[in-house]
């Protein structure tokens, strides 16, 4: 397989975590390229004393057959730039976006089989004029589909988190967690789990939206009239491809780690799902990108400018982001997926 790995932000810790992960996969049989701008890379590759191999192609058509040796091979994707180690940039944005994009393509025309992005930032990206909030609309818009979900994932703990609302204000949650098709998205994180994971018959787990699941209409009433019918209806409905739960209290639900008996979690909102994954899997957690006809991971990070060039970033996150990228890849070319035959025969 090929396995394309965008720089990020050059700014960032992006290039460093990369090419720290490279030595990971020396002998892995599939091929690692990089995506972004050579110079950069080079630059860092000297000043941190990687002493990596890099070889610039032209295009994917100029790998060797078989993978040999420990060179890493770079696409120079990513325009004129001059790192700045912990600067916001515009220029760093746009070549962050414009490896993201070639990544996509590469893709999307099955010239490649999956991408690991390194992490950029938002405000760089809209600086250099891309109106996105980050990776996962941006590859939702070059893949032309507008529903995308984000899971989190540690294979290590065995632990996935879903979520409902991601970037959304608290003030807005419940607004949104109304307004959104609950039972379309638990749908398609059971289909994910089958076709992405290979989990035949997924397990999921919904965690409630007021404190205490609300306790019975209590303290707040979305249980009782969203999370509790959507979960009965689909109960019935898919009965013999996946089992749905909850809606759980979330406080208790971590803390008694009832997250061990399902196979992933869907939260109701960001911090609801994130603090206890990443309190969880802070190194080794990764990000994966589902509804995507491409494969798409990252490292559960940002580009922390403050260490930003200094030898000092830990590339563990973005090492299981690309053994994830890996596995997912493969899953999907065993083509589970019981929950779209059923969904077939339903229309």
């Amino acid at each position: 397989m090929k396995i394309l790995w965008t720089c990020g932000d050059p700014n960032g810790i992006g290039i460093e975590i990369l090419l720290k992960a490279a030595s990971n996969f020396e002998k892995s049989p599939h091929h690692f390229i990089a995506l972004g701008a050579f110079e950069a890379i080079d630059f860092y590759n000297r000043r941190l004393n990687l002493h990596r191999n890099l070889v610039r192609i032209e295009g994917l058509s100029a790998l060797p057959q078989t993978k040999t040796g420990a060179a890493i091979f770079v696409i120079d994707a990513g325009g004129d730039v001059s790192p700045q180690a912990g600067m916001l940039r515009a220029d760093a944005g746009r070549a962050a976006m414009q490896a993201v994009e070639l990544a996509a393509n590469l893709c999307l025309t099955k010239q490649a089989d999956a991408v690991v992005t390194a992490p950029l930032n938002k405000e760089a990206i809209n600086l250099a004029g891309y109106n996105f909030q980050g990776h996962t609309d941006f590859l939702a818009h070059l893949c032309g589909v507008k529903t995308e979900m984000m899971i989190l994932a540690d294979e290590f703990s065995l632990l996935r988190v879903a979520l409902a609302t991601v970037h959304t204000p608290l003030e807005k949650v419940a607004e949104k967690v109304r307004g959104v098709n609950l039972s379309q998205m638990i749908e398609r994180l059971a289909e994910s789990l089958q076709q992405d994971f290979g989990i035949a018959e997924p397990r999921i787990a919904v965690l409630g939206l007021n404190p205490h699941a609300s306790d019975g209409g209590v303290i707040g009433h979305e249980e009782n009239e969203i999370l509790t019918p959507a979960i009965a209806r689909l109960q019935e409905k898919f009965s013999d491809a996946f089992s749905v739960a909850g809606p759980f209290a979330a406080d208790g639900f971590f803390g008694m780690k009832t997250y061990k008996n399902y196979d992933a979690v869907l939260a109701m909102y960001h911090d609801q799902g994130l603090i206890a994954f990443k309190m969880l899997a802070f190194e080794t957690g990764v990000n994966f990108t589902a509804g995507l006809p491409i494969v798409r991971t990252s490292p559960d990070h940002g580009t922390a400018f403050d260490i930003a060039g200094k030898g000092t970033a830990s590339e563990t996150s973005f090492v299981e982001a690309t053994r994830l990228a890996v596995k997912i890849a493969s899953a999907r070319m065993n083509g589970i997926n019981r929950i779209g035959k059923i969904q077939a025969e339903e229309t």
